[in-house]
């Protein structure tokens, strides 16, 4: 948009900012509840449409209710919503494609999906990015950790959860927190609560038996 005349400059930023705030009200927003506090997440379905309507579709199933940040590295990342509070890999959906590479970083406050070796492993987990990780980005030799969006509200608790006591926990053979973090809920607020609709996936797959190691970073 290009403002010819200078009284009209004013009239032309509203527009602009009208726009922007408009492409900002389409971006969803969910609120991550656990017994350390809550956090607000806002996604970013234009750069990681893919990931994003996975990750919709498993809050709009109730999915991560009374599931675990079960990973903990301070200064790196917080990890969860696939580990039920006995220690149980939950079932999940089909992997999805690994979308990396959508100019999307792991900076301080970035949300990822958690995958395991392969570059598309990724199912329910997710992670946040405590640190600035560039090592979690893609580069022309390797795939990524997709980021789908960034916290937007209590960072404050992220980082509390990022420095809770961890070590062995049932089958978890190293950074679980000592005392469980119970993710109580995870749901769609502001008008992306009545407005998403949950997208449908195949049905879920049965977890290994035993429960396989759940993935990380």
């Amino acid at each position: 948009m290009t403002c010819h005349r200078v009284p009209a400059a004013l009239a032309c930023a509203f527009l602009l900012a009208s726009a922007t705030m408009a492409r900002a009200a389409d971006e969803p927003r969910v609120r991550v509840s656990t017994t350390l506090g809550d956090f607000v997440i806002e996604l970013n379905p234009e750069r990681a449409p893919l990931t994003v309507a996975n990750f919709l579709t498993y809050v709009k199933e109730g999915h991560y209710t009374n599931t675990l940040f079960h990973r903990v590295i301070a200064n790196f990342v917080i990890q969860g919503g696939g580990v039920t509070p006995e220690y149980a890999l939950k079932p999940a959906h089909p992997q999805i494609p690994n979308e990396s590479g959508n100019g999307l970083q792991n900076l301080r406050g970035a949300v990822g999906l958690a995958r395991a070796a392969g570059p598309h492993s990724g199912d329910a987990q997710f992670f946040v990015d405590v640190g600035n990780n560039a090592d979690l980005d893609p580069l022309p030799t390797r795939w990524g950790y997709a980021v789908f969006g960034k916290v937007i509200e209590g960072m404050d608790v992220v980082d509390r959860i990022s420095v809770q006591p961890t070590g062995a926990v049932s089958t978890l053979k190293s950074d679980a927190p000592l005392t469980p973090i119970v993710i109580k809920s995870v749901t769609l607020i502001g008008e992306a609560a009545t407005s998403t609709p949950a997208v449908a996936l195949p049905p879920v797959a049965p977890p290994p038996t035993p429960p396989a190691a759940p993935p990380g970073q």
